[in-house]
């Protein structure tokens, strides 16, 4: 059974082995085509599914010698095309045995098609183009791709960095205006810091701070920002106050006894504009509400400003027009006589009422930021579908030689040669255009005001981490010239050690870092948390801030200080000196072996044994043109069932999946 989709083979374009180092390429195959061809109308009989039979393979021309393959490193090939046989190791004690020689001319023509199927399926673009002028298209697309993908976030990057830093900075204003007590050191955040938090520790100074609250926002008129109250006649809105309180908290510390009771109960009233004139003491002795602070867990203070952003005007962006929800929170959780005071400010981006020309102007900049995100989504769609199909026709194709592999040579792919047929590529660039679909489709939506206030942060997630991969894909092209496949291969092969190497020094990692954060932790700044502890001694491995480290650590415990030099001086000594060292000796060690595969050759697997060289003549002779495999296609489900299970354990592997360390002809006791 014939089908046209078995000539579109995939077209995964990533290849670490060029034609230029190949072996010297075998004689062209077109006239053996032809009289192969000619043959075929005078058979009358061949399998009916289109594989090979494995009786008519032992009537194969008896003066085919060459063996199957390529050499393993770099020698060269002179067999006949079309003519091949294998030799498979059965692990037998006589040694090699010679499987059964393809026989049937239909057998030997459609082995070439299959090998020139794998020989286009290893090219790069370029290749591609001399062999059949087939335009690449997902190389264009993945131009296109970049330059769109990067315009949109710049576009964003701007956008977001507008709204961040003019949040921040409406944040340090309110706090200017509304928290008693606020410093311009705190506006800064340094380490070590320069003062504690923001606390309150007498009960006055409780009332007085909402008091001084409540007094900005009556005053909110002689702030210099455009601020506004949220109600539409501009007229002062109240504030709410919340008191969580534990619904029973009493404490005799005279006796050492306490009345407890856990459950939170939470009361909120509003703040009228007359608490200006009685205080806020006064105010909530009026309603009856006494404040009992050994049963308070927390207050919160809340109410709301409207304001407009000019900043934002010009040749990018509209103004923006925002609601900030200001919550000014009183801590007392930890009833340790210190009340910290934080004020957090949550921006809501509205619709703007502004002048009918800018307003004009402004929908022309909407309309082009909105094509820019059709544009890509469409984009990435392309590219999506595009690397899809490529990844599929590259399982489909793995499934056919596969299936080639054991009814011609008795022997199923090895597992190198299986891998051969996976992209780590386009699967990463699938994984980047979902990523880019969603983030742009979510910036649409903020820029047409349709969004919440964490849709920036999630859409620059997105974004960021798409671009990012985008970019990483431009290694792929690179890695087509030697000079930077090198870096690319080097990766490559160290990767596996690299992952054990640091699962070993990890496990040491984790024991210094929950020794440090339990013993260290009540007496120095910087072993506080279990995270602060890990980035301080990650800091440490690269030589940063360590005589702080040192010198930060207290004194009260003689012990422990002397506990803090021998545990911080073992931690550098072992990971500078040692896991650095071998860390980078691993790389080495992979370099090492790239550059001799460069100078020696690359080992081949049996695929790439199977596939061999090409010649570059072969491009303007037309062999790659007619690659019409004669076969019986597995479906859908087929594939998608052996590219899952592909990986499973070979036939030399014992029942625990490992390899045994005993020699077969060894007599053990």
């Amino acid at each position: 059974m014939r089908s046209s989709s078995c000539s579109e083979v995939s077209d995964l374009e990533m290849s670490n082995y060029s034609s230029a180092s190949s072996p010297a390429s075998p004689p062209r195959p077109e006239q053996i085509g032809r009289s192969l061809a000619e043959e075929l109308g005078h058979q009358e009989s061949h399998t009916t599914n289109g594989s090979v039979n494995r009786s008519t393979a032992q009537n194969f021309d008896s003066n085919s010698n060459s063996t199957f393959g390529a050499p393993v490193s770099g020698g060269s090939s002179s067999r006949p095309t079309g003519q091949y046989k294998m030799n498979i190791n059965n692990g037998g004690e006589d040694g090699v045995e010679e499987a059964p020689v393809l026989g049937s001319s239909r057998a030997a023509l459609n082995e070439e098609r299959l090998r020139r199927k794998l020989q286009f399926f290893f090219m790069n673009p370029i290749e591609k183009w001399q062999a059949k002028q087939r335009f690449p298209y997902k190389f264009v697309v993945q131009v296109i791709k970049i330059v769109l993908v990067t315009l949109q976030l710049c576009l964003f990057a701007h956008s977001r960095y507008t709204h961040v830093n003019y949040t921040w900075d409406n944040t340090i204003t309110f706090s200017h205006l509304f928290l008693r007590g606020w410093d311009i050191t705190m506006e800064v955040s340094t380490y070590p810091p320069e003062t504690g938090p923001l606390s309150v520790y007498v009960i006055e100074d409780f009332f007085k701070t909402i008091d001084y609250a409540i007094d900005g926002y009556a005053n909110l008129s002689e702030a210099i920002g455009p601020y506004s109250y949220p109600n539409e006649d501009n007229s002062m809105a109240p504030m709410q106050l919340c008191l969580y309180r534990y619904k029973d908290g009493t404490i005799f510390g005279f006796n050492e006894s306490y009345v407890f009771n856990p459950e939170i109960d939470t009361l909120c009233l509003d703040m009228d504009s007359n608490v200006t004139q009685i205080g806020s003491r006064k105010y909530l002795h009026q309603k009856g509400i006494y404040i009992n602070f050994s049963a308070l867990v927390k207050a919160e203070l809340t109410f709301a400003i409207k304001t407009v952003n000019f900043k934002a005007a010009g040749p990018i962006t509209a103004p923006d027009c925002y609601q900030f929800d200001i919550l000014i929170m009183f801590n007392n959780q930890d009833h340790d006589g210190q009340m910290t005071l934080r004020l957090e400010a949550e921006p809501t981006r509205l619709v703007c009422h502004g002048d009918v020309e800018f307003v004009k102007n402004s929908r022309i900049e909407d309309a082009l930021r909105s094509v820019l995100n059709i544009l890509v989504i469409l984009i990435c769609l392309a590219s999506f579908a595009l690397c899809a199909r490529a990844i599929y026709r590259a399982q489909l194709l793995r499934v056919i030689t596969c299936d080639f592999f054991k009814d011609n040579f008795g022997k199923d792919l090895s597992n190198d040669g299986k891998w051969e047929f996976i992209n780590v590529w386009y699967i990463m660039i699938v994984c980047n255009d979902v990523l880019l679909v969603i983030g742009s489709a979510l910036k649409e939506q903020i820029e047409q005001k349709h969004f919440i206030a964490d849709d920036w942060n999630v859409c620059s997630l997105l974004l960021g981490i798409g671009n990012l991969l985008v970019w990483f894909g431009v290694l792929r092209y690179l890695g087509f010239f030697k000079t930077y496949n090198v870096v690319i291969l080097t990766l490559k092969k160290a990767a596996p050690k690299i992952l054990r190497f640091l699962l070993c020094a990890l496990l040491i990692y984790a024991g210094f870092t929950f020794c440090g954060w339990l013993v260290l932790g009540p007496y120095h700044i910087k072993f506080r948390s279990l995270s602060t502890t890990s980035e301080c001694l990650f800091s440490l491995i690269n030589g940063d801030d360590m005589f702080a480290t040192f010198t930060i650590m207290s004194e009260k415990s003689l012990m422990l200080w002397w506990f803090c030099r021998i545990y911080l001086y073992s931690f550098t000594s072992l990971y500078i000196y040692v896991v650095l060292s071998l860390f980078i000796s691993v790389i080495m060690d992979a370099y090492d072996t790239i550059k001799k595969y460069y100078k020696e050759g690359f080992p081949l697997s049996d695929l790439r044994q199977f596939v061999g060289p090409y010649h570059p003549n072969d491009f303007t002779a037309g062999v790659f043109r007619d690659d019409d495999y004669e076969c019986e296609y597995p479906s859908f489900g087929q594939v998608l069932r052996r590219t899952l299970c592909f990986w499973r354990s070979s036939q030399d592997r014992g029942p625990s999946g490992y390899t045994s360390l005993i020699p077969k002809n060894s007599n053990a006791p």
